[in-house]
């Protein structure tokens, strides 16, 4: 049987160390105003087809902003533990997107990385704070929890359960 709070501390470091992922990259997106996704997406090998129509002038700009900014609230959600479990669920899904975004199947990137790499282990690493409660570890999702507004509001306490 796992020590609880040996448990709680490796909650609380995979939780910060991926806000901190998600916060740099955001800083990288965010503050450059050369950053496209057109860039990234034009690439695509497997799912081109999937992809390429995501590059064209009018989306490129929207999806764009919300890669950036999605980066940088799914990296202050992590940091401070609020509304985990949504932040959460929009992290794996671009960690898959990204997955899939540069698969020559069965090789991802480059004929290093078969099936598995970085991107499905970020992925994996937040199924287990999703699993864990991680917004309940040293976090204002536990804080929020505990206030009697969500008694009365019953449809909001998802969002920080």
């Amino acid at each position: 049987m796992s020590d609880p709070r040996t448990e709680r501390t490796l909650i609380v470091f995979f939780r910060l160390a991926m806000a901190w992922m998600f916060f740099y990259a955001a800083s990288q997106q965010v503050f450059d105003q050369n950053f496209s996704v057109a860039g990234f997406l034009k690439g695509t090998k497997t799912f081109h087809d999937v992809y390429a129509p995501l590059t064209n002038p009018t989306c490129a700009p929207v999806l764009t902003f919300l890669v950036a900014y999605g980066h940088l609230l799914i990296g202050l959600s992590l940091l401070f533990g609020l509304m985990v479990r949504v932040s959460v669920g929009f992290g794996i899904l671009l960690m898959l997107v990204y997955w899939t975004a540069y698969m020559d199947f069965p090789y991802i990137e480059d004929q290093n990385n078969f099936l598995l790499d970085y991107h499905l282990i970020y992925a994996g690493v937040l199924v287990y704070l999703l699993v864990k409660c991680a917004g309940h570890v040293c976090s204002l999702d536990s804080w929020f929890d505990r206030l009697s507004f969500f008694a009365e509001h019953l449809k909001l306490r998802p969002f920080f359960a």
